[in-house]
């Protein structure tokens, strides 16, 4: 039994101590927002924040998450309206969608960490993979996020 806090809930949890945290969120939280793509954390679908630092959650045990404060895409904000979510609709990121919550929880984590990424920070950080390939409105979203963000003085 594992106690794990997710969005700022907590949550008790029965499950095998190598069982992917992404399961846990999908299966035992019921939060559907965090998508499994690849099972090797290459892709990023799975991406959450772990005390704000972002995770590949297909391949993270739930053994090692510990005290850690998990963040799913639904706990980005309440009315999904985070500078990013905001940035993502306005710029037309998702073409099929799937990788998008893990675009934006990776998004999010860069301009917690860097407020004015550049091209190249961007694309040295966010390394999760779009199959429908929007990586060039991925890069003008998270600069309009980080415009939005300096008008909201965050």
């Amino acid at each position: 039994m594992f106690t794990i806090t997710v969005n700022g809930e907590k949550h008790q949890v029965d499950v095998d101590p190598d069982t992917p945290l992404l399961w846990v969120i999908r299966d035992s939280v019921k939060l559907m927002g965090t998508k499994f793509g690849c099972g090797i954390a290459q892709c990023g679908a799975c991406t959450v924040h772990l005390n704000g630092e972002p995770i590949r959650s297909c391949s993270f045990p739930i053994s090692s998450v510990g005290d850690a404060k998990i963040t799913t895409i639904e706990g980005l904000s309440s009315d999904s309206n985070h500078p990013v979510q905001q940035a993502w609709r306005e710029t037309e990121v998702p073409q099929c969608g799937y990788c998008q919550s893990g675009q934006i929880m990776a998004a999010a984590a860069l301009l917690a960490k860097n407020p004015s990424p550049s091209d190249e920070d961007i694309q040295t950080s966010m390394t999760n993979i779009c199959r429908c390939g929007t990586y060039t409105r991925i890069r003008k979203a998270v600069h309009r996020s980080s415009e939005i963000l300096k008008k909201q003085g965050a």
